[in-house]
Parts: structure tokens; sequence; C-alpha cells
């Protein structure tokens, strides 16, 4: 399984159809054809099922559309890596994080960095711990954000200086927005839109004093901005942490009583960094302390 058998692959997967992926890649279409047939061949399976009109993939298309994507993303890293020189500072920085004010604080040391040294870059991902930590455990990414609770077992790991505090953010016209703050029982009847990250992991479930199958759920969400939009529409009310959604007929109460969240940047234990890697975390050591 070749670098260009993928890169093929993945332009007939985008494009469905070999015609119109060997003009994206400025190849012939016997070609193309020919590297498919060879990948399918060498997997055993099928990839695409062809239509009068498009391709689609199978089941094991879609694997290898997944892997072949990380593949070529590692592969493009490493390059960038290698080909950077030694003495200069400069390259890709690659971060992964959920929402959360305490981001702030990593786009100032990063602020700090590329106004030393240029060339630096930074790659965002945005994404719950789940997705963090396998884009990291892929080596996708060189540094994960984590919001508490998460395991950091398998991770070296350093504590940020701040916390998140949960609440619920609510329409300003809501009853609730009249309090100052939020107890267990007055959304024991509301209908709740929970955190994927939070809600059966102990830190709010414990906090409502209830199980999570006794509680009004009407929705969920990884990232918030999404789940304000149902707020805005009186979907019901977010459960989620301060700081990042505010104003435009919303707002936000802390619970009581209180649940904060503490947050770690991780890496892979024994992990080889480039220049501009190793600037960035002792940048973030010195803020932090």
């Amino acid at each position: 399984m070749e670098l260009r058998e993928l890169r093929y692959f993945l332009a007939v997967a985008e494009e469905e159809s070999i015609s119109k992926a060997a003009a994206s890649l400025y190849a012939t279409q016997p070609n193309v054809s020919r590297q498919m047939k060879n990948l399918e061949d060498e997997i055993g399976r099928p990839l695409f099922i062809r239509g009068s009109r498009k391709i689609t993939l199978t089941e094991t298309g879609k694997l290898l559309k997944k892997r072949a994507e990380e593949l070529l993303d590692l592969y493009a890293k490493t390059q960038g890596e290698l080909h950077a020189p030694e003495a200069a500072v400069s390259g890709d920085i690659y971060i992964g994080g959920g929402e959360s004010y305490v981001m702030g604080l990593i786009a100032k040391t990063a602020g700090e960095v590329r106004r030393k040294y240029p060339g630096v870059r930074i790659r965002l991902f945005s994404g719950d711990v789940a997705a963090v930590s396998e884009k990291l455990d892929k080596g996708l990414i060189d540094f994960g954000v984590f919001i508490e609770p998460a395991d950091l077992s398998k991770y070296e790991c350093m504590r940020l200086p701040l916390t998140d505090v949960w609440g619920v953010l609510m329409r300003e016209d809501s009853p609730l927005a009249k309090k100052e703050y939020i107890l267990p029982e007055d959304l024991w009847d509301k209908p709740l839109i929970r955190s994927e990250h939070s809600l059966g992991k102990g830190v709010i479930e414990d906090w409502f004093q209830k199980r999570a199958d006794e509680l009004n759920i009407v929705a969920t969400y990884n990232l918030l901005y999404n789940a304000s939009l149902l707020v805005r529409e009186g979907f019901g009310y977010a459960v989620c942490l301060d700081k990042i959604i505010e104003g435009n007929g919303l707002v936000f109460r802390p619970l009581y009583p209180q649940v904060i969240s503490h947050l770690d940047i991780v890496w892979k234990k024994r992990q080889v960094f480039p220049n501009c890697c190793k600037i960035f975390l002792n940048t973030l050591q010195q803020y932090c302390k």
C-alpha cells in the first residue's frame, strides 16, 4: 500500500468518480483505475460500490478513508519536522482541546512564541477529550488540553493554573435567570442539554444527586456553540462551562454547590519534540509559574 495509492483513493472517495478524480490529480483515468484495483486486490475486499452515476464507499472503503487521512496527515507532519533546519525555530505546533476560556492561556503562549519566532505556525484541533486523545495517541497532534475528568495515566502532563466553572446556559427571559446560582432541584424537571464529557462520568451526575436516566435530557453536545443555538430557541437548559458563550439573549448561572474542573496540557510519554514544540512547552511552563 503506497502513499500515492492512498492519495488516489481519497480523490476517488471525494469526487465519487474515477474520471473526476483523475482530472483533479492530473492523471489518466486508466492509471487511477489501475491503482484502485491494486488496492482492492491487496486488501482482498471491494472498496467501492460502482453505481451508474457515482461511486460510493463500502464499509471497508469508509474505514480505509479514515485511516488514509490519518496516515497522510501524519506523513505531512513528519515531513515538516524532518525538513526543518536544526538550528532554526520554525514549523507547526499541533494542539487539540475542547472549548474553555483557559485555552486563552494557550493562545497567549502561542502568540509569545510566534512573536519571537515568526516561522512557527499553530494548528488547532477542537474536540472533546476522546477525540483529542485519539489524535494524540496516533501522533497527529503534539499537545492536548484535557478538561477534568480525564485519564492522564498514559501521558506526561502539566496542570494549568486556571479552572473552569460549571453552570447553566439559559435564555435571559427564563425564570431561572433571576437566580444568582442554580441548585440541583431547580433542574430536576427542566429539559437539559448536557455535555458528552461531563454527565455520566461522576462530576455533574453527583451534583444532580440523580442518575442520568432520571433526568430529562433532551439533547447532548460536544462543542457548546451549536448547543447554544438550541438554548436560544427555547429547546432546553445547557449544562456547560462558563465564559464560552455570552450575550445575544443568553445568560450563564453557576451551579451551587460549586463544581469546578481543572485542566491539564498533556503529551505522549517519551515524546521527541522539534525545537518549536520544546520552546512552546517551556514558554507555557513559565506562564504557569
